[in-house]
């Protein structure tokens, strides 16, 4: 049974708070004094290709439509340093791991190929008509001869 030491993805998924690696490091950028003493932005990385919390075909899936975001080894890493509380900034970068997880695992629906009516052909074969016939009228008459 899955406790709160899970992070809850969706109902058939969820990940151990063990197998986050979380790390904190100095925030980089402008700042006074307390920025440049303080390990504030929080990194956290996961191994989707390692991870025993995954079902194959979810791994599967993973690894396809996050392929551009994981490392070498099959590791996401995602990062948070806009607060200037670290505890904020692991929150938010949990949450960020959850709703990128979840959109991951997201099944899209099948587009079904539509035609367009016979009324909505017409009437667009008529607008072409009518752009035609105001832009024939603009034109200077043809002197005769």
């Amino acid at each position: 049974m899955a406790g709160s030491n899970d992070l809850v993805v969706s109902p058939r998924l969820r990940i151990p708070f063990s197998e986050l690696e979380y790390r904190a490091s100095r925030s980089g950028g402008p700042g006074g004094q307390h920025v440049n003493t303080s390990s504030t932005r929080v990194e956290v990385w996961w191994d989707v290709a390692g991870s025993p919390s995954v079902l194959p075909e979810q791994r599967a899936l993973l690894l396809e439509r996050l392929g551009t975001r994981l490392d070498s080894s099959g590791r996401l890493r995602l990062v948070s340093g806009g607060s200037r509380s670290q505890l904020r900034n692991r929150e938010e970068v949990t949450e960020r791991l959850r709703s990128v997880l979840a959109a991951a695992l997201l099944v899209r629906k099948k587009r079904k190929p539509t035609r367009p009516s016979r009324a909505t052909k017409a009437a667009r074969l008529e607008a072409k008509r009518r752009r035609g016939a105001t832009k024939q009228q603009r034109r200077a008459p043809i002197p005769e001869e």
